[in-house]
């Protein structure tokens, strides 16, 4: 637990906006002692704060962390299960639901599982931790008259929701899976889940698309800082994993290697 909260507070003071804001104070603090240093701190700061801002930036980097189209549903290559990934917030107490209930972004997860199972009638496997797992098994109820029949609360990060989730499918010879998460989160979901020994169809959301270029797309906006802060959390995610896994600094099943563990889409 510890290092959970750890890892938590050291992402959140290096991706923006406390990273590079960090750079300009210390850039500020320099500026007597060291003017140059100073100014050119300050300017990198919040230059980059800035640009990480603006959607044309955020859409360009989005990009690169995107390896996985859309699911194409002619081409399951028997799957056997739908599994849904926590992440992107959970309400303890939604009155007007009287219960726990999924916040946006996993209520975007939850739907296009709801709508992947209506279409394959694949059940369904929902993991985080907590509340999260709570909320994601009373929403499906709830929103999609859907029961999902295997839940895993006890996943913190990706790494945990591969393994607990391997667990519980393979006591159901379940060795085939659809893989649900956010299209920048899917590589290193992949990764995760393809260690464990099951083979994975990717089905990720919120893939980014090219759209006509806006005057607009320049300025720096909300949505723009909070793309960039994700997907430079998965652009720098993926290299720890794979130096984790290399340095054997967290045990893995016995199973196929990322690569032959992935259905070709």
């Amino acid at each position: 637990m510890l290092l959970l909260y750890l890892k938590t507070i050291f992402r959140q003071l290096l991706l923006p906006p406390a990273g590079p804001l960090l750079l300009a104070i210390a850039g500020l603090l320099l500026l007597q002692r060291r003017p140059r240093l100073g100014r050119t701190l300050v300017a990198i700061g919040l230059g980059s704060l800035w640009l990480l801002a603006t959607p044309v930036i955020a859409g360009a980097i989005t990009r690169l962390a995107e390896h996985y189209p859309a699911l194409d549903l002619a081409r399951l290559d028997g799957a056997q299960a739908i599994v849904i990934l926590g992440g992107g917030g959970a309400r303890t107490w939604a009155p007007e639901y009287r219960g726990p209930a999924a916040a946006a972004e996993l209520l975007e997860k939850l739907s296009y599982g709801a709508y992947l199972a209506r279409h394959t009638g694949l059940p369904i496997l929902v993991t985080g931790y907590g509340i999260e797992a709570d909320a994601m098994r009373a929403t499906l109820r709830q929103n999609f008259d859907l029961t999902p029949r295997w839940i895993d609360a006890q996943a913190f990060d990706t790494y945990e929701n591969a393994r607990n989730a391997a667990a519980m499918l393979k006591r159901d010879r379940i060795e085939r899976i659809i893989l649900l998460t956010r299209a920048t989160h899917m590589r290193r979901s992949v990764n995760e889940f393809s260690a464990t020994g099951l083979a994975v169809v990717p089905a990720p959301i919120g893939i980014h698309t090219h759209e006509p270029t806006h005057a607009w797309d320049f300025i720096p906006s909300t949505e723009g800082l909070r793309m960039s802060y994700e997907v430079l959390y998965e652009l720098m995610g993926e290299p720890v994993r794979w130096l984790f896994a290399t340095l054997n600094l967290r045990r893995q099943q016995t199973g196929r290697g990322s690569a032959s563990g992935v259905i070709a889409r």
